[in-house]
């Protein structure tokens, strides 16, 4: 499709609007992970909540069971759910509207963010607290799953180049919620309080979401491939019926006579069968899996836990986690995501791959030998903030990398009518991977 058979995408709104959307299926996720040191504040003991939020921003006192498990648990109660509705959504999607589906899921996303808003000015138990954010966790990520899923099938109906705004957006969803605490403890947000301005902002963002839905469809741009995928949609199949007439009449076992050479003819109705595409991909599908794997168990349940050595009672203190941790890793995984698009080595069919995949179980060690605290049985090893820093730009830019290559090729591996259903085996894998990761962070933490 060549510009001069259509409208042309004029000043980019519709990749612009891809674009946010895109930054709002993960924005949500990012912005309660990046604001740990908020929910960990609020699930200490009451008698030791005014020393917690003094001016280095630290804990005073040992941390309480459910502070030292908040970033497993956390994790778990977000990648369940995103395994669960990314299956589920394939059923969802048949029964429910495409704008229902996304505006209701931005809507909901939405509402818990104001409500978390609103709860930092209520005062609870750290119990009920912990149950209550777990709660608004799982929401999150659940009509994120369908959200994200929805999206993806709405960009479909265009150009190919139209996802790639979805994975920038993606991409900078972290970075951008990195940015936002950086900026709130620059002006204050290691107060209690300020944790408002931060959620209003995320609400803010997903307005914005919410209301470039709203303009896509009275984009030219938008409509003229929408209603033209729908056009192609039944030409398509009412030449596949007149075809099979005439197959059935001049053919009796199904085969078309061309050039004197015989051309089996598949039947389009025929779904391909999941299992022989397994087979086929299965290399890639467990790849992924495994990089997930790795980079779930430890982020950030253990690499947020890692103690600056350069920091006690200064400000590098306040900044540490929020710089190295969240910002480092969500800059460096999109450079490694955007390198595949300069070049993609090793190739789909090497063997060097799944060995690249394997080696990063490495960083596993690697980080529980940081100054992770609180731990009970291996030494610190690592102690300087140079080691983990460096651990955490190899172990992002490789998540980044191998994770893209294993997605871009899995589709690579199967017949061309193969390659929907191969793109949603990739995707189950992927989160199961995450789920995987959260369920053997709780495993990681015991061993420190």
């Amino acid at each position: 499709m060549t510009a001069r058979d259509g409208p042309q995408d004029r000043y980019k709104a519709v990749w612009l609007i891809f674009f946010i959307l895109g930054l709002g299926t993960l924005l949500p996720w990012n912005f309660f992970m990046t604001a740990r040191e908020y929910f960990i504040g609020r699930l200490a003991d009451p008698e030791n909540m005014d020393r917690l939020w003094n001016e280095t921003g630290g804990a005073t006192s040992p941390p309480s069971y459910l502070q030292s498990m908040f970033d497993n648990f956390m994790t778990l109660c977000a990648m369940v759910p995103l395994l669960i509705f990314t299956c589920l959504n394939s059923f969802i999607h048949q029964r429910i509207p495409q704008q229902i589906r996304i505006s209701g899921s931005l809507v909901a996303i939405g509402l818990v963010f104001l409500i978390t808003a609103i709860m930092v000015k209520v005062a609870m138990e750290p119990l009920p607290f912990f149950v209550f954010t777990m709660i608004s966790i799982i929401f999150i990520n659940s009509f994120g799953a369908i959200l994200q899923s929805s999206l993806f099938g709405l960009a479909g109906l265009l150009p190919a180049s139209y996802t790639a705004p979805i994975m920038s957006g993606q991409g900078l969803a972290g970075t951008f919620a990195a940015l936002a605490m950086i900026f709130s403890i620059a002006i204050g947000a290691q107060q209690l309080e300020s944790y408002i301005g931060y959620f209003t902002t995320a609400c803010v963002a997903i307005g914005l979401a919410i209301f470039s839905y709203i303009l896509l469809p009275r984009m030219d741009f938008f409509r003229y491939y929408s209603m033209k995928d729908k056009t192609e949609y039944r030409e398509y199949h009412a030449e596949l019926e007149t075809k099979r007439d005439l197959i059935k009449k001049d053919e009796p076992n199904g085969m078309e006579q061309n050039n004197s050479k015989i051309i089996p003819i598949r039947n389009p109705d025929e779904k391909p069968s999941v299992l022989s595409i397994f087979k086929k991909l299965w290399v890639m599908a467990l790849s992924v899996c495994f990089v997930f794997t790795v980079t779930i168990g430890v982020f950030p349940s253990i690499t947020a836990k890692v103690l600056t050595t350069l920091g006690e009672g200064n400000k590098w203190g306040l900044y540490f986690i929020p710089v190295s941790c969240f910002l480092m890793f969500n800059v460096f995984d999109w450079t490694g995501r955007s390198l595949t698009a300069l070049f993609t080595w090793p190739g789909k069919d090497s063997c060097l791959l799944p060995v690249m995949v394997a080696l990063r179980v490495i960083f596993i060690p690697l980080f529980m030998l940081c100054n992770v605290h609180p731990r009970n049985y291996l030494p610190v090893v690592f102690s300087h903030d140079a080691w983990y820093i460096i651990f955490m730009i190899f172990f992002s830019i490789s998540n980044g990398y191998l994770a893209s290559l294993c997605m871009c090729f899995g589709p690579k591996k199967v017949l061309a009518h193969e390659a929907e259903t191969a793109g949603a085996v990739m995707a189950f894998f992927l989160s199961l991977g995450l789920a995987l990761g959260a369920a053997v962070s709780f495993l990681f933490q015991i061993l420190i």
